[in-house]
């Protein structure tokens, strides 16, 4: 080329715009080189051609190669592989060496199957769970509830005890509140064509519930004023999955449901995902509100008005409870003026199941540190074990920066795959624990879904973020190559031993906080089982109905006659009961009381229970004095001045009549008749288990106590073989929908289940936290016999050269163990102060055992004692037995 044509090239101008574009995608290491030969090239074209045809060629190049270059720029620039730089401008990013180390490390877990399968399935256990009870727990604790106006919604004190004529009265003027409503249980029978009679789970309501919670309808209208009003149309609001079951048509709405063998209208349909007030009721109806109606059993809920906080309306509650007092008289355990408060519509709804949840929430979440422990202490073995790699690396340059890296990453390999088999673990064991928890109607609505696996990753990356941090510290203490060394030879006193001692005490001491608890547990729940409930609770099945409430009362008396006829008549039943509750059931049910000459009695109420002539027969329930009800006990004659039989129990005797004989002592109260004692029995658990004994009178059913206001019986069945009860339930609910098919069977047991049941959730608690404890136990002795293993194989050489001098086996093992003993008596010490502090969370599920019960702490350190030594003697005797010539030989 002449110099004329390089002066030439040089006086051409490229456009700015597609070189800058180009300067910018263009690596840095060919950049220069590129642009030099565009700009020839472009020179020539010029020349040939001139600049616009120059231009246009210039700007179809960069538009052409641009996708390519943004391509291959963006992996070579940001996966460190091949760097923006030459040899003579260096560059790249951080991210080669990670993903450098990546590859090292997948290479020395698959040359590890072993270590890296133990630490995965490690770490997986406690992931695994961990993450289903946060599925569990979300709803319960973490979720917003489904209700606009959640936050702004109370409960009012003594839920169950307020009246229909209370409600009226209060309504539309109670201080500090803008709307208030009344609900109260109100299963329902649906039936369709032949088929037998289906129990709905629902809720009796007033019109204003929907607009206190601030819950709109999917489809159709929720209830508006008048919904409740005597003369009403009746209507019913469905839940989602209801009218799901129903068959899904928008058009059931202005459709009828017979629902009690009344007809109702169908007006609404509840979004999905929507529950009140818990996710088992499936249908809302409201009921003509009676002006004179006492039957105490709705709850009261409202809605604040504005600028009124729910938790501060003690000055509304007081003109409340003044209100009240001057309109009412109550009885004393029935007085609304006092004790009263307001509790936040959350507490109301999930207090009761909160507890458990924490509960099992903090035992796996102590299982999933022990799993961090144990995959901890395995990686600081295996840096030890490379201690001789490590110190050559250090020598030749390596930092300890860089070494910590390649661990992190090693540990976040572990945790990835141990974060997909925990959300596998999750998702086989989630069913199975929710139903081990004693969380209700929560149980069957918990569903698994994504959310889960991501708590999983979430929880996986924070526990190896943990785990990293014990081998990086072992890196960045003092002289690195001196310590990896020394590790070797120094034993258990050395630097890395102590940080081993340290894992070792912090697992055992977290074993000890859930063994401790799962004590705790058992001694209460012992102690409830050793209670007298005042039943027999063996060979006893157990079948509750529904009925629809539109049956006449004499009518449903025969129906559940017949009914109990049938059942007694079955193969394999010795005799069969009624009754309209059994006992371990709940409270309720009150009837306030007159005695002639005592008038104090008309201040106070009984439980009353009607019940058939076989009942106390059937339950094993002891007469004390005089009869039980026989044939003579019928339907009283005399209208003018009815007279009816009644049985009470001992505490009803010595309550009432503390010094006298009741037999034959007439009272008042409740069925506006005489009321005859004809005898008294034994106290019986009528309410909970461990409640005092109440005062109780049992009235004969249908002959002599009508059924007003209940829709619903419970039978017995005592078994001619008590081991054959839970095999009545089959026939007996074959036979009821033979004999009664308009009645819907809601549920069948057994009396024990329903001991198991009145025992509480701490019976479920405690077999949820005996497992999560033997898991805890396992994975303390894994870790325990990790390190003692780890500890006598690095002074093996130490023990071999003792032995060769004279040294007994025997004592090499008694020192081993004694190492082990020692780190599980100080880890049993720091847990059993961490379960003093942390045992509030179970003091709801305790009875008659204090936090701090010296049985069941000596109980959990024995067992953590025994395993920790048995765990320390398999590598002590291998230490003990082993032959000096051959490790002297082979060191």
């Amino acid at each position: 080329m002449s110099l004329s044509d390089k002066s030439a090239r040089r006086r051409v101008v490229l456009p700015r715009i597609p070189i800058a574009l180009l300067r910018r995608l263009l690596p840095r290491a060919e950049r220069d080189e590129l642009l030099a030969d565009l700009e020839a090239e472009y020179a020539e074209i010029a020349a040939a051609e001139g600049r616009g045809g120059a231009d246009r060629w210039l700007w179809r190049q960069t538009v052409s190669s641009a996708p390519a270059l943004v391509g291959w720029n963006w992996w070579r620039g940001w996966s460190g592989f091949e760097p923006r730089a030459n040899a003579y401008r260096p560059g790249g990013l951080m991210l080669r060496t990670w993903i450098t180390d990546a590859h090292y490390a997948g290479r020395r877990l698959r040359a590890r199957p072993v270590y890296t399968l133990l630490a995965v399935l490690t770490l997986a256990l406690g992931i695994g769970g961990t993450a289903a009870v946060f599925g569990i727990a979300r709803p319960v604790i973490f979720d917003p509830l489904p209700y606009a106006n959640a936050n702004e919604v109370g409960t009012f004190w003594m839920p169950g005890w307020w009246t229909e004529e209370e409600f009226l009265y209060l309504r539309g003027k109670i201080p500090g509140f803008q709307l208030v409503a009344a609900q109260r249980p109100g299963d329902v029978t649906m039936r369709t064509g032949d088929s037998p009679a289906r129990l709905l789970p629902g809720l009796t309501v007033t019109s204003e519930l929907f607009d206190v919670l601030g819950a709109r309808p999917y489809l159709g209208r929720t209830l508006r004023p008048g919904d409740d009003a005597q003369g009403a149309a009746p209507v019913a609001i469905l839940s989602y999955g209801l009218w799901q079951e129903l068959g899904g048509s928008p058009s059931i709405i202005g459709s009828r449901l017979t629902l009690d063998d009344v007809p109702r209208t169908v007006v609404g349909v509840m979004p999905r995902g929507f529950w009140y007030p818990n996710p088992s009721v499936r249908i809302w109806l409201p009921k003509p509100l009676d002006p004179e109606g006492r039957n105490g059993s709705y709850l009261l809920l409202g809605r604040v008005a504005p600028g009124v906080d729910v938790h501060h309306l003690q000055p509304y509650i007081d003109r409340l409870t003044a209100i009240i007092g001057q309109r009412f008289q109550y009885a004393t355990k029935a007085d609304k003026t006092k004790n009263a408060t307001i509790v936040p519509m959350r507490e109301e709804l999930l207090s009761s199941i909160r507890p458990a949840v924490v509960a099992t929430f903090v035992a796996m979440g102590l299982i999933l540190l022990i799993a961090c422990t144990n995959v901890a202490a395995l990686m600081l073995g295996q840096v030890e074990g490379r201690a001789s790699e490590l110190a050559v690396r250090s020598a030749l340059g390596a930092t300890r920066t860089r070494i910590a890296q390649q661990l992190t990453v090693e540990a976040f390999l572990i945790g990835v795959g141990a974060a997909v088999v925990g959300g596998a673990f999750a998702a086989a064991g989630f069913g199975v624990l929710a139903r081990a928890m004693p969380i209700g109607a929560w149980a069957d609505s918990a569903r698994f879904d994504w959310t889960i696996f991501a708590a999983a990753l979430c929880i996986a990356i924070l526990s190896v973020l943990l785990i990293a941090l014990v081998p990086a510290i072992s890196l960045f203490r003092g002289d690195l190559r001196g310590a990896l060394i020394g590790a070797r030879t120094s034993g258990i006193q050395g630097r890395g031993g102590r940080l081993e001692r340290g894992l070792v005490v912090a697992e055992v001491a977290l074993a000890m906080l859930i063994a401790s608890g799962a004590a705790l547990l058992v001694r209460s729940v012992a102690k409830m089982y050793a209670l007298d409930p005042g039943i027999d609770t063996k060979g006893i099945a157990v079948v509750d109905v529904l009925g629809s409430q539109s049956v006449r009362l004499k009518q449903r008396a025969r129906d559940i006659e017949d009914m109990r006829a049938a059942l007694a008549a079955m193969p394999g039943v010795q005799s069969a009961a009624m009754a309209m509750k059994i006992p371990l059931r709940g409270g309720g049910d009150s009837f306030g009381i007159t005695i002639e000459g005592k008038p104090d009695a008309e201040k106070t109420f009984t439980y009353f229970r009607n019940v058939s002539r076989d009942y106390f027969k059937t339950l094993g329930i002891r007469l004390r004095q005089g009869r039980s009800f026989d044939a003579s006990d019928r339907e009283p004659t005399d209208t003018v001045s009815p007279e009816m039989a009644v049985v009470v129990n001992e505490a009803f005797a010595k309550k009432y009549f503390p010094s006298e004989n009741p037999i034959g002592r007439i009272m008042g109260g409740g069925y506006g008749a005489k009321q005859r004692v004809i005898g008294i029995v034994g106290n019986v658990a009528e309410a909970n288990l461990t409640d005092q004994p109440e005062p109780v009178r049992y009235y004969l059913a249908g002959e002599q106590a009508p059924w007003f206001g209940y829709n619903h019986a419970t039978f017995v069945l005592r078994a001619t073989h008590p081991a054959d009860a839970a095999a009545l339930l089959d026939a007996a609910r074959r036979t009821l929908q033979k004999v009664a098919p308009g009645y819907a069977i809601s549920e069948t047991t057994t009396m024990e289940h329903v001991f198991d049941a009145a025992v509480g959730p701490a019976r479920q608690i405690m077999t949820l936290l005996t497992l999560l404890s033997a898991l805890a136990l396992v994975l303390g002795a894994v870790g325990i016999y990790g390190v003692i293993a780890h500890f006598a194989a690095r002074r093996k050489r130490d023990w071999a050269i003792r032995v060769a001098l004279g040294l007994r086996g025997s004592l090499v093992v008694r020192h081993v163990v004694g190492q082990g003993t020692a780190l599980v008596a100080i880890g049993i010490v720091i847990g059993a102060v961490g379960t003093v502090l942390l045992a509030r969370l179970l003091v709801s599920f305790l009875f008659n055992v204090s936090t701090v019960d010296p049985i069941a702490f000596l109980c959990a350190s024995a067992a953590l004692l025994l395993i920790g030594a048995a765990a320390a003697f398999v590598p002590a005797w291998r230490a003990g037995t082993v032959d000096p010539a051959l490790v002297l030989r082979d060191s």
